[in-house]
């Protein structure tokens, strides 16, 4: 509903994207294959499809009794775009994530006095960083606003290609059985889901965060695996998805990593809890994301995303089957899809922001996180390579301000190659690289694993 100013409300997760304890801020980090022409990237700016959805042409501003509005302003592209002339004498990908990393701890974060976006152009990396605030709209939001703005790069009239999604469990038959293991799995995972809000906590290991750790210093690392690699592994496992495979990739590499750091510090079998963001809207290609970034009503643009609490278990690398990681990962993830579990989150936070406000619901995230042990997020990207006006895009990334854990993973895939974001708290995880490596090797011995077997 309109205001008199033409001022729109923030929707219930926007608001509480907005608390201290959530602000929450996205950096959508794009390569280059040539050198950035500044001039030519602020025209393109300028008239892109960005500037013509309402969210991001707003102020947000709070009214007498502090509910938040959005308000059409004018934009001054000048005050939005950061040109960073000098390099930091690393290469590129090291020299991005230590920029990256100072920019997820920025104190300032973006400035209230214009919409809530800006980007960075680091020119001798030839990289573009996308800086905007979780209020605007979630992962799935912001990658439709990023691909109607690129062209595929053997086919400059063409709009980029994404994956359909696979993510719903595919049921034979509707029977009692089928119904009775949906409403027990809810009623299991709904109830761990608020125990954690309460009082049930992960076990302190090496990579465990708390109350605070938003606000201590990042490193940021890059995982980088071959999609291909991924599809030879979950052929390994009937009916097995990427998303498994990535789950189990983490799982043994997070393994792998603590035999590193604690080798007598855990028993074997000890659980660690991941909070995965979970996509909510129906994902069935690009032509429905260009609608979703076109539409000037705002209806279906925002946040729409579940989480849910998944479980892995420490076992020692040099005693396990690379394998058994996917199979219990399948297990777990195939249960928690027939829970419905990222929609009752959805749900229960809508309720508490509408009831009892975002103080309340911020307090409960807040509490979720600091008794969870890391934080994972996926996000699939288009197919074929692409380029943003003329310039093809070598990769691409994303990450998020930092929050409670010790632990964040972001990870984009792209062109046959999925690259994941590895931000620790560095007092905690002083060696992020290393922690990439274990992923990618994970990865490999699966690949291996599967190979041997054929």
């Amino acid at each position: 509903m309109m205001g008199e100013n033409g001022d729109e409300p923030l929707t219930p997760a926007g608001r509480l994207f907005l608390r201290p304890e959530m602000n929450q801020i996205i950096h959508c980090v794009i390569g280059l294959k040539n050198p950035i022409e500044i001039e030519s990237m602020k025209s393109q700016i300028q008239n892109s499809i960005m500037l013509q959805h309402p969210r991001f042409t707003s102020l947000m501003v709070r009214d007498n009794r502090g509910v938040e509005h959005w308000r059409p302003t004018q934009i001054d592209i000048d005050r939005h775009v950061h040109i960073v002339e000098e390099g930091v004498g690393e290469e590129d990908e090291s020299a991005i994530n230590k920029y990256l990393a100072d920019l997820s701890i920025d104190s300032s974060g973006l400035s209230m006095d214009k919409p809530l976006w800006e980007i960075h152009l680091l020119m001798v990396h030839k990289c573009v960083i996308f800086r905007i605030h979780h209020s605007l709209g979630d992962g799935i939001s912001l990658m439709s606003m990023l691909l109607a703005s690129c062209r595929k790069l053997n086919d400059p009239h063409a709009l980029p290609t994404i994956a359909a999604s696979s993510s719903k469990i595919n049921t034979r038959s509707i029977n009692f059985w089928n119904l009775f293991l949906t409403l027990w799995f809810c009623f299991i995972f709904s109830l761990q889901f608020i125990l954690r809000g309460l009082w049930v906590r992960d076990r302190k290991s090496a990579i465990t965060g708390g109350a605070g750790v938003e606000l201590w210093p990042r490193k940021i690392a890059t995982a980088s695996f071959s999609l291909e690699h991924m599809k030879t592994v979950k052929r390994a496992v009937p009916n097995a998805t990427i998303n498994d495979v990535l789950f189990a990739v983490i799982s043994s590499g997070i393994s792998r990593y603590l035999d590193f750091r604690a080798p007598n510090g855990l028993r074997d079998g000890v659980q660690l809890t991941r909070l995965a963001m979970v996509n909510l809207r129906k994902q069935p290609g690009l032509q429905e994301l260009s609608n979703l970034m076109r539409s000037n009503s705002g209806a279906r643009w925002g946040n729409k995303f579940g989480m849910i609490l998944l479980p892995i278990y420490y076992h020692r690398s040099n005693c396990s089957d690379p394998l058994e990681y996917l199979k219990r990962a399948k297990a777990l993830i195939d249960r928690k899809k027939r829970s419905l579990e990222a929609n009752f989150s959805y749900k229960i936070g809508d309720f508490v922001m509408s009831t009892v406000g975002p103080k309340y619901a911020s307090f409960l995230n807040y509490r979720i996180l600091c008794h969870t042990t890391f934080t994972i997020s996926n996000v699939v990207g288009p197919q074929e390579e692409i380029m943003i006006g003329d310039n093809p895009i070598t990769f691409l990334r994303a990450n998020s301000s930092p929050l409670p854990h010790a632990l964040i993973l972001c990870m984009v895939s792209y062109a046959g190659r999925a690259d994941m974001q590895v931000q620790v708290a560095k007092d905690i995880i002083p060696d992020p690289e290393f922690l990439a490596k274990c992923f990618e090797d994970a990865l490999l011995d699966m690949k291996e694993q599967v190979i041997a077997k054929i």
